[in-house]
């Protein structure tokens, strides 16, 4: 089995679900008491998201950097940047590193594309769903579609993040909203809705939507199991 390196924390209420997840993805693929082997190193979100928040993104960066470097040195084999929106400098990380690693938007893809779908619908931070790291490369790599939210519900969809979900707060208005923007991206033509933020898979359920949901969490940790018990 091999080592799965994780840089989690970002939030760690995701954090916990992707240790939960790999476990148990492991467990089921080998039976008994196997558990997955992992190397992970949890930032302090406060930090990073002052970073993000005030766009000093070359210093986000070296941080991002600087921790896949010690989850490496730690054995692992492969790396998970266990949220979507620090992606934004994956090509970064990855260039610093020897071991590969699992793009979250790479797993998405794959998963969309198993169930036949061309056009999506992308929730997740105004990073994410703004600019073209994550949407680009679900286009240029994948073919895919790719509709966000207008202007307001994006503003609203960032807020719900930061300010109630990375704190593990839910709030039943918060999910009327995200349901009827998800309503309006189906309306659209969205054939399926990305959870692309590590944290809405706590608030949004499969049985919200009316087209299949790819839970970004789930689907990575997936993919990391697949690729550590390879």
């Amino acid at each position: 089995m091999k080592t799965i390196g994780m840089i989690a924390g970002m939030s760690w209420e995701s954090s916990l679900e992707y240790y939960r997840l790999v476990n148990e993805g492991v467990k089921a693929g080998l039976g008994g008491l196997h558990s997955a082997k992992c190397v992970l190193i949890s930032v302090d979100f406060a930090e990073i998201e002052v970073l993000q928040r005030e766009g000093r993104w070359d210093e986000a960066t070296q941080a991002m950097i600087d921790v896949a470097r010690q989850v490496q040195a730690g054995g692992a084999d492969f790396l998970l940047i266990c949220t979507n929106t620090m992606h934004k400098m994956a090509e970064e990380v990855q260039a610093s590193i020897d071991i590969p690693l699992l793009h979250i938007a790479d797993a998405a893809a794959e998963a969309i594309k198993a169930r036949g779908l061309r056009k999506v619908g992308l929730l997740g931070t105004r990073f994410t769903m703004e600019e073209n790291f994550y949407r680009g490369r679900l286009a240029e790599k994948y073919g895919l579609e790719v509709l966000i939210p207008t202007d307001a519900d994006r503003a609203i969809v960032h807020r719900v993040i930061y300010e109630e979900l990375v704190l593990g707060t839910i709030v039943p208005a918060s999910k009327v909203e995200y349901q009827r923007i998800i309503e309006s991206l189906i309306n659209q033509g969205a054939e399926g809705i990305i959870l692309g933020c590590t944290e809405i898979g706590l608030l949004i359920k499969d049985e919200d939507s009316r087209v299949p949901l790819f839970d970004t969490t789930r689907i990575h940790t997936l993919a990391a199991v697949e690729m550590a018990l390879k």
